[in-house]
């Protein structure tokens, strides 16, 4: 007879044990790449290549990474690249929150014919190849001076974050009853006011996230500022690529390095807003 299992506890099988240990191996074989590159940033020139467990760990790569000496190998600046970045995505996220936010709030509540056809155009952006229009931005901005500037690098970037905010901010929009707002009209507020007193602050959750999967994506951004920057404005990711052939020597423990504090900006930023993230991707998850 079987026994009766205590609530949370559940029956061991088989299946069960092999289906544990399936998802385990998955985990490990997903994580294992960041693994090592964590134990490759703590390697010496000399042991880079080697693939044991066991040397002698140094955090002198993440000096040298910041230092002038970095600098020296791959006539790369990586700290002015990081701030570069910062600045350049930054920027990108704002313009695109100022435009989209409207943009989304209009299209998840009016309608019209052609509305969705529109959409897609804006969406297409987003899955257009980078390399299709990368030659013809690079003749128009050396033509109207945008080569190697934070505002040209800003001005392409938004191309990639804009309609990644719309989209979302979109479906927040429309989940939104809009009798909220037909309240709000009716106690005398204008379109423009109901819009900023009453919808603006309920989808703050999904603007956080949304900004959010912005900045990661104009931050792991790498066609655009290799090509349309050269070594004044050169970028996080462009930055981190040099050390795999600087002064003719590709070195991997600067690169794992330069890789790991390139991900600090996106992960505590994603660690600030955090309580807003969690919030801005379950809103909508359940309808009443």
């Amino acid at each position: 007879m079987a026994t009766e299992l205590m609530p949370g506890r559940k029956r061991l099988t088989t299946g069960s044990v092999v289906a544990d240990l399936a998802v385990i191996g998955w985990f490990v074989f997903s994580l294992f790449p960041i693994v090592w590159m964590v134990l490759l940033s703590l390697k010496t020139s000399a042991e880079q290549t080697s693939t044991y467990f066991t040397f002698s760990p140094t955090l002198e790569n993440f000096g040298t990474v910041l230092s002038d000496r970095g600098t020296a190998l791959t006539s790369v600046d990586f700290t002015s690249a990081l701030l570069t970045s910062v600045v350049n995505c930054g920027g990108a996220v704002l313009v695109s929150l100022v435009i989209g936010i409207p943009a989304a709030y209009a299209a998840g509540r009016w309608r019209y014919r052609g509305s969705n056809d529109l959409m897609f155009t804006i969406l297409s952006f987003r899955f257009a190849p980078e390399l299709m229009v990368i030659v013809p931005l690079f003749v128009i901005y050396n033509q109207v001076g945008l080569f190697d500037t934070k505002v040209g690098l800003i001005w392409v970037l938004q191309l990639v974050t804009m309609p990644l905010v719309v989209w979302i901010l979109r479906s927040y929009f429309e989940d939104l009853p809009a009798d909220l707002e037909q309240a709000a009209l009716l106690d005398g507020y204008t379109r423009r006011r109901a819009f900023v007193m009453v919808a603006l602050p309920l989808v703050r959750p999904g603007i956080a996230a949304a900004a959010l999967l912005a900045f990661i994506f104009a931050w792991n951004n790498y066609v655009f500022p290799l090509i349309l920057t050269g070594s004044d404005n050169s970028t996080v990711t462009v930055a981190i690529s040099k050390y795999l052939g600087g002064g003719g020597q590709a070195y991997y423990n600067l690169t794992a390095a330069a890789a790991i504090i390139g991900a600090l900006p996106p992960l505590a930023l994603a660690l600030t807003i955090q309580r807003y993230l969690v919030r801005g991707l379950s809103f909508g998850a359940v309808k009443s």
